[in-house]
């Protein structure tokens, strides 16, 4: 199979097997909107139809040109006559949400998450036009931890099964999305486990901690990083959606930076606090709503995570235009990060970190 490097919209070196009516979830956000806007630029596509709980920003309505956006609750059955009145055949389901803040808190989170996929998955069950599904999963899926292999491979599973979170909601939902292909043998799944995105437009938890001035970190801990740029995640969810793919696909781009080189090259200054302080120093960030950690995200930053890409470039044919260091470099720019800080605000920022520090260990006596 050739492989494609990411490139604009119509780029491929092969045509693949367009399909006539797609339907994105999620386009209220980063990546479902951008996908609908570059498949509704593909004149070889009849329709594209979007559909989210609250409608996207009017420079995402701008750009996703003729594709129609159409408020839908994907947890509610309805969204079955949705898929049947446009003849859907092709489906990417890019709404899965990581942040519980964005979502308005776990419960809602979850609900939207895996009950939201269960009534999707019906409805594509039911439908008889449906011939492709593609998944946006995560890589989260194989947890974060000490016993970890050097490299994950779409075969593998974590050493410890995430016991929460967005990693657990995307177990669930790949293992519901295995089922729904045990009874419509006739479709195509495609499941796509993203690593981290990054680049200069889209907001994330991990860009948003990278931009803090002063970011902590465990002391004794240096995660390994993988990333991939946010033109590159989105080529890919393209491809899936325009070819017959099946199968799990790590998707990330090579090389890997260390946390300590990344915060380094986004010119920000790293503390370091003791694993103890941890929980409140992100209880801290959370509720000043600057980054919304998880426990699960957490336990990245200590541990991280790299995944074997072996199978996204022989099987699935693509090869990612950035690297990660090329990635994480272009976020950089992107956001015009400084590396020259204030003296004031950098002291104020320590002296915040390194109370909720001290702090600890007088909570717990």
């Amino acid at each position: 199979m050739p492989v494609t490097r990411s490139g604009p919209p119509g780029g491929a070196d092969d045509v693949g097997d367009p399909p006539s009516v797609v339907l994105v979830t999620g386009v209220s956000r980063f990546l479902g909107g951008n996908l609908a806007a570059r498949l509704a630029a593909d004149p070889r596509i009849d329709r594209v139809v979007g559909v989210d709980t609250v409608p996207p920003p009017r420079d995402m309505l701008r750009r996703m040109g003729r594709a129609e956006f159409v408020r839908a609750d994907i947890r509610n059955p309805l969204i079955a006559k949705v898929i049947s009145g446009a003849g859907v055949d092709t489906v990417v389901h890019a709404a899965l949400s990581s942040g519980p803040g964005q979502s308005g808190g776990r419960t809602a989170m979850k609900e939207m998450n895996v009950i939201g996929t269960m009534q999707l998955l019906a409805a594509c069950q039911k439908a008889e036009t449906v011939r492709r599904v593609v998944l946006k999963s995560t890589t989260a899926v194989y947890g974060s931890g000490s016993r970890d292999p050097a490299l994950f491979d779409e075969s593998m599973t974590p050493k410890d099964l995430p016991s929460g979170g967005y990693a657990k909601d995307a177990a669930e939902i790949e293992g519901y999305l295995r089922g729904f292909a045990r009874r419509r043998p006739d479709v195509t799944t495609t499941v796509l486990r993203f690593c981290n995105y990054v680049g200069p437009r889209i907001d994330t938890v991990m860009t948003r901690y990278f931009a803090l001035h002063v970011v902590p970190t465990v002391l004794g801990f240096d995660a390994r990083l993988q990333f991939l740029h946010e033109e590159d995640a989105l080529a890919v969810l393209e491809r899936a959606a325009t070819h017959d793919l099946p199968g799990v696909f790590n998707v990330a781009a090579d090389g890997v930076l260390m946390l300590s080189q990344a915060i380094r090259r986004a010119g920000q200054i790293q503390v370091g606090v003791p694993s103890l302080a941890v929980g409140p120093v992100g209880r801290l960030l959370r509720g000043a709503r600057i980054v919304d950690y998880s426990p699960e995200q957490m336990r990245f930053l200590n541990f991280g995570r790299v995944v074997d890409t072996t199978r996204l470039k022989e099987g699935f044919g693509f090869a990612p235009r950035w690297t990660t260091v090329q990635a994480f470099d272009d976020y950089v720019r992107g956001r015009a990060l400084r590396p020259v800080l204030g003296r004031g605000r950098l002291e104020a920022a320590e002296r915040t970190v390194l109370a909720a520090a001290r702090a600890v260990p007088k909570v717990l006596g």
